[in-house]
């Protein structure tokens, strides 16, 4: 071989070799992008939405319940006709921060893009790249059924005009660097506000209120704010990273929609996130937290607490202190003393179990009392519960026990049929 043919040779191969390790380069970075996109995910409860029970992830079709009816989350996969798969990197940052669909329809809120608004341009464009890596599902979401005239989208455009909070997060320099992380993530991705803050008629939120606690399908969201009685105010961070993280503390364990937020976000939340969580919310400034007494019916308390002692002591001790990290605390319990009942009464109706963890296997559950106790023997046994040991809390009526119970039945008939 001549000096020509070996030099030409040598320049292909180096050509070649460059060509491939500079595809290699670039992947990298992709491969990155992909991987922050899972987290964003993750840390914004996507996967709990936009899967329906049975169903293929992300592929939408989940019946969510609100004030004014009924709304299917959408196919987030990457099929052509029926999920993202034919939007544009703009067209899905335009729903996340603006809530408009490539269509330019409002989505409606029940799609938290309220929160999602203040998430950086480069987390949307990561989450976008990560789902157009997921199965594509050719699954068609049903229409919303809402009560008239709000099956009319253009109203969305009033709503949005009237309600659509500021633009992406800002960093506030008066605060630490993990501070500002932990209200990006509670404000944007995590959208607690979405179930931790009352509504208005409207459906917006009452920003007064923010983060106070909330209904939201027959529960009650509770109060996130530094009240010593019915907040976090008990709570150390440690405390409130360990209940992110395994699902439970010494003081309660999660159930209902939090357990899915912990099975599906926060528990696969990084620590660091999770204490930056942690510090923000321990910032929040109270409101008016007294300490009264609620109830001064001696008569009614006494029957609450006969039932209480022969159908719940025996999980919960005489003197609430329960069983730590297996059945809650109820002595001095923020849950326990929320402004409204919502939460308790389903749990006692309908009995609810304690999340599983790769922390904490062990779900210890709580059975139903629907059919032993009646409306007014589960308020009285509620009431008393909200203001023994330290607790003060409104007393609990058996017309609400009532309203819940047939809520529940009517969801159960709703969901069968």
């Amino acid at each position: 071989m001549n000096d020509h043919l070996k030099y030409l040779m040598c320049g292909l191969i180096i050509s070649v070799f460059g060509f491939f390790t500079s595809g290699i380069a670039q992947a990298y970075p992709r491969n990155e992008e992909i991987a922050r996109g899972r987290y964003v995910m993750l840390a914004g409860d996507c996967l709990a939405c936009h899967t329906n029970d049975g169903g293929k992830e992300f592929s939408g079709n989940r019946p969510i319940e609100t004030p004014f009816g009924t709304i299917y989350s959408s196919n987030i996969t990457p099929d052509i006709e029926t999920g993202i798969g034919a939007w544009s990197e703009e067209q899905f940052y335009r729903s996340m921060h603006d809530g408009k669909r490539p269509d330019h329809q409002y989505l409606y809120p029940a799609m938290p893009y309220t929160y999602y608004r203040q998430l950086s341009r480069s987390d949307v464009n990561a989450l976008f790249a990560y789902l157009k890596t997921v199965e594509p599902v050719h699954n068609e979401v049903k229409s919303p059924q809402l009560i008239w005239p709000l099956g009319w989208r253009r109203l969305m455009t009033l709503w949005t005009k009237m309600f659509l909070n500021k633009g992406e997060y800002q960093y506030d320099a008066q605060h630490s660097a993990s501070w500002n992380r932990g209200a990006y993530l509670v404000k944007g991705a995590g959208h607690c506000g979405a179930c931790h803050t009352e509504k208005n008629f409207l459906g917006a939120d009452k920003r007064t209120q923010r983060l106070q606690g909330g209904e939201f399908q027959n529960w009650f969201a509770p109060m996130l704010i530094e009240n010593s009685r019915n907040g976090l105010g008990g709570w150390t961070q440690d405390e409130i990273v360990e209940f992110l993280s395994t699902g439970r503390n010494s003081k309660t364990a999660a159930y209902g929609p939090m357990a899915e937020v912990i099975t599906d976000s926060t528990s696969q939340l990084s620590v660091d996130d999770l204490n930056a969580i942690a510090e923000y919310l321990k910032t929040l400034p109270m409101t008016n937290d007294n300490d009264r007494k609620f109830v001064s019916n001696n008569a009614a308390l006494q029957t609450g607490q006969e039932i209480f002692s022969a159908q719940c002591a025996g999980c919960h001790q005489e003197n609430g202190e329960g069983v730590s990290h297996a059945f809650a605390l109820l002595q001095d319990n923020a849950n326990v003393q929320q402004s409204k009942p919502d939460t308790l009464i389903q749990a006692v109706l309908v009995g609810v179990r304690a999340v599983p963890t790769a922390a904490q296997p062990v779900g210890f559950a709580m059975p139903a009392f629907d059919w032993k106790l009646n409306d007014a023997q589960i308020a009285a046994v509620l009431t008393y519960v909200r203001n023994s040991w330290g607790n003060a809390a409104p007393p609990v009526t058996a017309s609400q026990v009532r309203s819940t119970r047939s809520a529940l039945v009517y969801a159960r008939q709703s969901y069968n049929h």
